[in-house]
């Protein structure tokens, strides 16, 4: 029968003139076999093969593969020349290399968010943290976030009458967010509601930022509301709109919308006209949209309509950051988010209120609803909230 053995057997020539022992059979005394291994004239050297794998153990086509079979660096040859074969490319192969990509973008993303955030903590003032109330971890708990959006315009604004300085600024936006533990509500507190400021007698609630800053309007909503604020977050209307630019604008539903902030455009504030439907809006528009509380369009448009659209704003850029189109955007969009707020709050638990947002879902609109007004002692008018009606929004806030 022809030798099918894969391998070749080579025997070293005897310089001695002595005959080579015989090859060992099965029927060998172990004792001779062990003798004769010992035996440092032996024509030929012994070499042992290392212990096989599991794997290897498993694939019977490796135990009577060639040598030039095996795994060899590419390019290789063997003593009969025989060209090692290429690697194939498998949709195994294709899909490993597709989840690493993957990987590596969310974690570029990441890294990016974190310094962000990093470089934009310490930007309040001192005695915020003094004011806030412990709470628990997102995730797990739920914490009440105050948000504050203000009066301050960008440097260089051509706003007639704009303030471009956060010292005297007022907040035109207050929004209670009750999130965390698979739960997101909202509450918006209109501007010209009146509330009793510390320090400062009756008078409308957004002048506590005026009057006090961050610290003396947390201290005023919780004294308002009975409510205790964990975290604050501060609009950076400068920065609002590169962060929805960055995410390739937001689609929100309006109705028809006929706005001129600070005499429109040609006098160096923002023009924004809207028919009725969904609309995609980049960062201008959407800033243009949250600030709109004169619609010339809709003459029963206030303040109340404002907030609406404001948190109709907020549920839009929520549902752009889970698309697909926003994926490739990441790293551009974490870079610009922690810029467009400031907050208290470190890039880890910014990190943690953006997963409890998504496990929370899209909040309701909510709006505390005057229930009277008044005119002030400075003559202008502000809206009244009877305290029975605080508090039935306060426990639809907390509880649901």
């Amino acid at each position: 029968m022809p030798d099918e053995r894969p391998y070749r057997v080579y025997k070293s020539s005897s310089k001695s003139g002595k005959t080579p022992e015989p090859e060992w059979s099965p029927d060998e005394p172990s004792d001779r076999k062990r003798a004769r291994d010992r035996d440092p004239n032996r024509p030929y050297k012994l070499y042992r093969a290392a212990p096989r794998g599991l794997l290897t153990r498993l694939r019977a086509e490796e135990e009577t593969a060639m040598p030039r079979e095996r795994g060899r660096r590419r390019g290789a040859t063997d003593a009969f020349d025989a060209p090692v074969e290429q690697r194939q490319i498998t949709r195994r192969r294709v899909f490993k290399w597709i989840v690493l990509a993957i990987c590596g973008w969310l974690l570029l993303s990441l890294v990016l968010f974190l310094l962000s955030a990093q470089i934009q903590q310490g930007s309040l003032p001192s005695d915020v943290s003094s004011a806030l109330s412990s709470g628990p971890n997102m995730l797990f708990g739920t914490d009440t976030i105050l948000v504050v959006g203000t009066d301050q315009r960008p440097k260089g604004s051509k706003e007639p009458g704009a303030n471009t300085s956060d010292t005297g600024s007022r907040s035109d936006t207050m929004m209670l967010w009750r999130i965390g533990g698979g739960t997101s509500r909202r509450l918006s507190i209109p501007r010209d509601t009146v509330a009793a400021i510390p320090g400062h007698g009756t008078s409308k609630i957004n002048a506590a930022y005026a009057y006090g800053g961050p610290a003396l309007t947390i201290r005023t909503v919780e004294q308002f509301t009975g409510v205790k604020i964990n975290h604050l977050i501060v609009i950076n209307l400068a920065n609002f709109p590169k962060f929805i630019d960055a995410i390739g604008g937001i689609d929100v539903k309006t109705g028809r919308v006929c706005s001129n902030i600070s005499g429109g455009v040609s006098n160096g504030g923002f023009t924004l006209n809207l028919r009725p439907g969904v609309h995609h809006l980049n960062g201008r528009d959407a800033l243009t949209l949250a600030r709109t509380r004169h619609n010339t369009c809709n003459p029963a448009a206030s303040d109340l309509t404002r907030v609406q659209a404001q948190q109709q704003i907020l549920n839009a850029i929520k549902s752009k950051l889970l698309s697909v189109s926003t994926f490739w955007r990441l790293p551009l969009a974490s870079w610009t988010a922690p810029e467009a707020i400031r907050s208290d709050m470190n890039g880890f638990t910014l990190m943690s209120l953006f997963a409890a947002s998504e496990l929370g879902g899209s909040a309701p609109v909510s709006v505390l609803k005057p229930t009277g007004s008044m005119r002030l002692s400075d003559g202008e008018s502000a809206l009244t909230v009877t305290p029975g009606a605080v508090q039935a929004a306060v426990s639809k806030l907390m509880n649901g």
